[in-house]
């Protein structure tokens, strides 16, 4: 089902909903410019970028993000931490949205790990709209977004999982934005 998922997102523009290592997750080819576009779009976010998911720190480097930054945080990986670090490069402001940071994670999941793999990283945020609970099933994911995505993955009932735990390092200090998944 992963090589359909994958070939899938490998469509121009694609956008989809599936299970992350965390909650079910809007996605995008972080790399496809249009895509990322419509996924904030569908998700109405604005000035308030998603997360991106790679499979290693090379693939984000390759994103252009500079690898500095994310040697820095590659002791919270593989796991369920985002780390936000300084993005200055114009040429990703699509991904940021003018933000000049952007929240990584490389997860510990081996079905999403392969995933990543081969589509490189995508750009995530959780499955639901402003305000509203993150879907915890694809009927409710399928609720938020209707025939607005190109394609859902169902993963089953994730409503035990929590979303990530979100971070920044200032200084040489950790500070916790979100509490998630794991302690910090």
């Amino acid at each position: 089902m992963r090589r359909l998922l994958s070939t899938q997102l490998q469509k121009p523009g694609a956008v989809g909903v599936i299970p992350t290592d965390t909650v079910y997750g809007i996605v995008a080819r972080a790399a496809d410019q249009s895509a990322v576009k419509r996924l904030y779009g569908i998700k109405k976010r604005s000035q308030k970028p998603g997360t991106v998911i790679a499979a290693s720190i090379e693939q984000l480097e390759s994103l252009g993000l500079k690898h500095r930054y994310l040697k820095a945080v590659e002791q919270f990986w593989p796991g369920a931490v985002s780390v936000i670090i300084p993005v200055s490069d114009p040429e990703l402001a699509y991904l940021h949205q003018g933000k000049l940071g952007l929240a990584v994670r490389i997860p510990k999941d081996p079905e999403l790990q392969s995933l990543l793999n081969s589509t490189g990283p995508l750009l995530t945020s959780s499955a639901n709209q402003p305000t509203k609970p993150t879907a915890a099933n694809i009927e409710q994911a399928k609720a938020y977004f209707g025939d607005q995505v190109d394609f859902y993955e169902d993963g089953g009932d994730l409503s035990d999982r929590q979303v990530s735990t979100l971070i920044r390092i200032i200084d040489d200090a950790v500070e916790v934005i979100r509490q998630g998944s794991v302690k910090v």
